[in-house]
């Protein structure tokens, strides 16, 4: 037997052992994320029904920090953003105004939506977009006491075709320098629910007011 056929064969035993050592960690990895999750399964966020909230804690400013959902055509529009500030206003005891001052660039935009509260629903009616549904969930999905974090579902216009339906969450926070680790944990519990696209915003130019 030649050397340089021994060769050949340890270097041919090596390279069948690395494959089957990486298959094995593959394996192991597997197994830990299934056992893991079997374990300890995904967090679930706890909702906020509007119907019987009370509403005065949630007005005032929120800051935008980061928006999650399956699809990235959903969040698509956040892209282009750098940093939003929300203020939140009663009108009366059934309806609530939202500005948002919106900063692309060098530019500020404002932008007003008004929802409406039903006693009978526990989501909120967004004006101009019967078919839409607004749901508030507890911040606390994003370990932040402080925060709260708004769910957007909208069918598809087409029946037949989802294309432009709509179904993400937005985290709103009270204070502009939130903890950095309140974004990953929302954006880590939206992906253990597969919503594995994500925005955050760079906030690295002023505020818009």
């Amino acid at each position: 037997m030649s050397q340089s056929f021994l060769i050949r064969c340890l270097l041919n035993i090596e390279q069948k052992v690395a494959v089957m050592l990486n298959e094995l960690l593959s394996y192991s990895l597997y197994l830990y994320s299934f056992l893991y999750h079997l374990i300890l399964p995904c967090s679930v966020p706890e909702q906020v029904p509007a119907n019987s909230v009370d509403r005065q804690q949630y007005l005032g400013r929120w800051y935008f920090k980061a928006a999650v959902s399956q699809r990235q055509a959903d969040i698509q529009n956040f892209r282009a953003l750098d940093n939003i500030l929300f203020i939140m206003e009663e009108i009366d005891d059934s309806t609530l105004l939202l500005t948002g001052h919106i900063r692309i660039g060098d530019n500020c935009l404002k932008q007003n939506w008004t929802y409406y509260l039903h006693p009978e629903k526990r989501d909120l009616e967004l004006e101009g977009r019967p078919k839409w549904r607004s749901l508030l969930w507890n911040g606390q999905w994003a370990n932040c006491a402080n925060c709260i974090i708004l769910q957007e579902i909208a069918p598809s216009s087409n029946s037949t075709v989802r294309g432009d339906s709509i179904n993400r969450y937005m985290l709103y926070a009270r204070k502009d320098d939130v903890d950095p680790e309140v974004v990953t944990t929302f954006v880590r519990n939206a992906a253990c629910l597969k919503m594995t696209a994500s925005v955050i915003p760079p906030q690295e130019r002023e505020v818009c007011i």
